[in-house]
């Protein structure tokens, strides 16, 4: 069974577990959304609408939003003080999964409508997790490291104070040895 839906000014034909990328829709990760702009169902019967197939719907499971890549478009103009030659635009979009495709009784669910999310902030929180585990990693080896290099160095500075104060007694037996020395000749001259 297949269907051809309509959202955000394009048609697609789907089937049940396809993965899909649309245009932005007013939903976040792990949404049930429902397309009732069904222009055509297919399977043993074939139903087309007018524009619309009555009763019929499209289930999907919204995965992620996320943005395509950079286009970029160039603007030539004759003069060399034009500005804005250069402009760079990334579409956003949301990754949905067909769960199942109804010939009638669609209006019958209590799935959400999918709604366009154009105007919308949405939050790339899903998209960002997965790249926040490997800052996250890796922020944890910079800590790690950092910690390491405050063991070794509180551990060498504790080495120099222990070769300071070993020092200083050696100074000190020194120093002891020294004054003994002389107060031993100026009593043997006495």
């Amino acid at each position: 069974m297949f269907a051809v839906i309509e959202t955000g000014g394009k048609q697609y034909k789907v089937k049940k577990d396809d993965v899909i990328t649309v245009e932005k829709l007013k939903a976040s990760g792990g949404d049930k959304v429902q397309f009732n702009s069904v222009l055509l169902t297919g399977g043993e019967k074939i139903q087309i609408g007018s524009p619309h197939v009555k009763g019929a719907g499209v289930q999907a499971l919204v995965l992620e939003q996320l943005k395509s890549k950079k286009v970029v478009s160039f603007v030539k103009r004759r003069r060399k003080s034009s500005s804005k030659t250069k402009k760079g635009h990334r579409q956003q979009l949301t990754l949905i999964k067909i769960t199942e495709i109804l010939n009638t009784g669609a209006e019958k669910t209590n799935i959400a409508a999918a709604v366009s999310g154009k105007g919308l902030e949405i939050n790339y929180s899903l998209s960002e997790n997965k790249n926040s585990n490997l800052k996250d990693k890796n922020v944890s080896k910079s800590v790690k490291k950092k910690s390491l290099e405050k063991d070794k160095t509180s551990a060498a500075k504790e080495e120099v104070k222990k070769k300071a104060t070993s020092g200083e007694k050696k100074e000190k037996k020194s120093d002891v040895k020294h004054t003994k020395k002389t107060v031993e000749k100026k009593t043997a001259k006495d």
